[in-house]
């Protein structure tokens, strides 16, 4: 193939999921442009991940975005509970409180941001993220596959890829390539990444159907119902049933979970539509219900994470790197996550405000967070299995099954015990619909975030790192969110919304503001880099009406917090201190590595972008 055959981009994206099609809007928010190719003809057919939390919506807010998601969500108040229940129209065992409608953790939930949890299908996230990213300057190329590369050179990587409609490769050059296409991953495989693998947990059946069950749902919302029939023999396919709202109240995923221990197989899960139809319309219960199935499909539960998510300028993110069942609705919030981590690291290095090295703490940063998630939510699904237990439905006969069930209305101390263990049992389960803690608890440890100016040690993890949100400003937490006004009438705004935008900002208070904010724009210039300052609290910038930013600083009034324009916390000064421009230009110099660039910023030359050409493959 000749040279001018091979298309040529500096950024190329396999994968147009959550994390491609994210990455894409991250960078394009930097006025960065490449390719995305996606194996899949086009967005995702079905809805897959669907829980959007408060972490995966602040990364869109900041693109503009969460406007567009929230219009197509089903919002907080359907998600109020997740039930336990004989069929969906029959007997009620138990509810929980879910994705924090609990009335006695709403302060909690309002205290940690600005957004709320939803319920956004991947049928409705893909087409905004891809929309959105080919609006601003993504091409983007479906049924197109990732064969394998090479690397000639550190900063240039072949990619053969293949057109599955034409059945012709062709070869695409660019300087980084992210991996971006989910649980089976050419990229990763191509690189061979070591992937951390634990026993799976089989395998899960689900079944895509229209249903409308407005009238059942009227006093019993929620978008999560376990449904299981102690006195029926089930296949084996359909041991018991997670029914997932897909659309209020009237399209379902009915998530069909193999019986712990059961040596299930592919062949196994195999039925015929009308005996799927079967089983669906039994765990609705109620036969005046018309059901369409729309898709039927399986997948593996796996507990799997990479080593490493980096080799070189490839870069591997999303269900790539972190793959795992979906309790605790981690998995595409994660993806963006990991999105918004890279996206400005790849784009200040491309630009020459950040030194090469920055790119390495992407993987130190968020594969500890990948250990974390996979690990939180295979945890999820095992602690279903005490309740399972407690109501008999781990006993092969029906019979068995049955007589624990009566035991629940036995009036004496049988049915006590019984009664008071399946309570204890399904609070266990709560910590997978209030995992505030594993969604926002991250602390990023690289070089890319200063520590040395701490006096103390970082703070403990919580007692429960997984339900409680440990709020602060130690360097590689998130900042804070803490509602915000202006003095004159106005709507309120978040701390949030002051940081990010692809620039780093410095937040002070009245007694710092003259000097900081000085300080802030000398190293601005000195190093080539925007440092935004804003001042809170009496007459400043921004008005702390509630003293919520005065009470999670932790910081002096005349101290500073420095954040990292993915608002997570680079430095903080505990209290003024003299030599402010140097320190904060040597805090500047070390989490971006301008150091190793060798050269003052203001002399670099930045070399000129690869424009996305047109080529006989018809790209633009």
């Amino acid at each position: 193939m000749a040279e001018e055959d091979i298309l040529k981009t500096d950024l190329l994206i396999v994968g147009a999921g959550p994390a491609g099609a994210s990455l894409a809007c991250f960078l394009a928010s930097h006025g960065r442009t490449g390719i995305i190719i996606a194996r899949d003809p086009w967005s995702a057919e079905t809805p897959r991940a669907h829980i959007t939390n408060m972490a995966g919506l602040e990364c869109l807010r900041d693109i503009g975005l969460e406007g567009k998601c929230l219009a197509l969500a089903t919002e907080g108040k359907n998600m109020a509970h997740t039930r336990w229940c004989h069929t969906m129209a029959g007997e009620e065992y138990a509810r929980i409180y879910s994705w924090g409608n609990d009335p006695k953790r709403k302060g909690e939930y309002d205290a940690a941001s600005p957004c709320n949890h939803v319920d956004l299908p991947q049928t409705e996230l893909e087409p905004i993220l891809t929309r959105h990213a080919a609006h601003n300057g993504w091409k983007l190329v479906f049924n197109t596959e990732f064969v394998h590369c090479e690397r000639p050179s550190p900063d240039v990587i072949i990619s053969e890829v293949h057109d599955r409609v034409s059945n012709r490769s062709y070869k695409i050059q660019s300087r980084f390539l992210f991996g971006c296409d989910g649980a089976r991953s050419q990229v990763v495989r191509d690189l061979d990444i070591p992937l951390i693998k634990k026993p799976g947990q089989g395998l899960a059946l689900n079944i895509l159907a229209r249903a409308d069950m407005s009238h059942l749902m009227q006093y019993r919302t929620g978008n999560l119902h376990w449904a299981f029939l102690p006195e029926k023999e089930h296949p084996i396919w359909g041991w018991a049933a997670v029914v997932r709202m897909v659309r209020p109240w009237y399209e379902w995923m009915f998530i069909f979970l193999p019986q712990p221990g059961a040596d299930v197989t592919l062949d196994s899960m195999n039925a015929s539509h009308d005996e799927y139809m079967a089983r669906v319309k039994e765990l609705i219960g109620d036969d005046s219900i018309d059901v369409e199935i729309l898709d039927i499909s399986k997948w593996w539960i796996n507990e799997i994470v990479a080593e490493r998510y980096t080799d070189g300028n490839v870069f591997c993110l999303g269900d790539a790197v972190h793959r795992h069942p979906p309790f605790n609705g981690l998995g595409s919030n994660t993806c963006i996550q990991d999105a918004f981590n890279l996206a400005w690291k790849i784009s200040y290095v491309m630009s020459g405000k950040a030194g090469p090295s920055l790119l390495s703490s992407f993987s130190l940063e968020r594969q500890p967070v990948g250990v974390d998630v996979i690990t939180r939510a295979n945890q999820g699904l095992r602690d279903h299995t005490p309740w399972m237990e407690t109501i008999g439905m781990l006993e092969p006969s029906v019979e068995k099954r049955c007589e624990i069930l009566a035991e629940f209305e036995d009036p004496g101390e049988k049915g006590r015990r019984r009664r008071e263990e399946f309570q204890r049992n399904i609070e266990i389960t709560s910590s997978e619909f209030h995992g505030l803690g594993v969604e926002m608890n991250q602390r990023y440890q690289s070089a890319a975030v200063y520590v040395d100016d701490e006096k103390v040690p970082p703070p403990p993890v919580p007692a429960d790192p997984v339900k409680e949100y440990q709020i602060g400003t130690y360097p590689g937490k998130r900042l804070p969110h803490a509602w915000l006004n202006s003095r004159e009438p106005g709507k309120q705004f978040s701390t949030i919304d002051l940081a990010g935008h692809g620039r780093f900002c410095l937040i002070t208070g009245p007694s710092g503001a003259e000097a900081w904010k000085k300080a802030a724009a000398v190293v601005s210039e000195t190093v080539g880099v925007e440092i935004k300052a804003y001042s809170i609290g009496w007459k400043q910038d921004c008005e702390d009406v509630y003293f919520d930013w005065a009470r999670r600083r932790e910081v002096e009034e005349d101290g500073c917090v420095l954040v990292r324009p993915d608002r997570f916390v680079a430095w903080r000064a505990m209290k003024m201190i003299e030599d402010r421009e140097g320190r904060l230009e040597k805090v500047m110099r070390s989490v971006l590595a301008l150091d190793e660039l060798g050269v003052p910023r203001n002399s670099i030359t930045v070399p000129e972008p690869i424009q996305n050409g047109q080529n006989r493959h018809g790209l633009v």
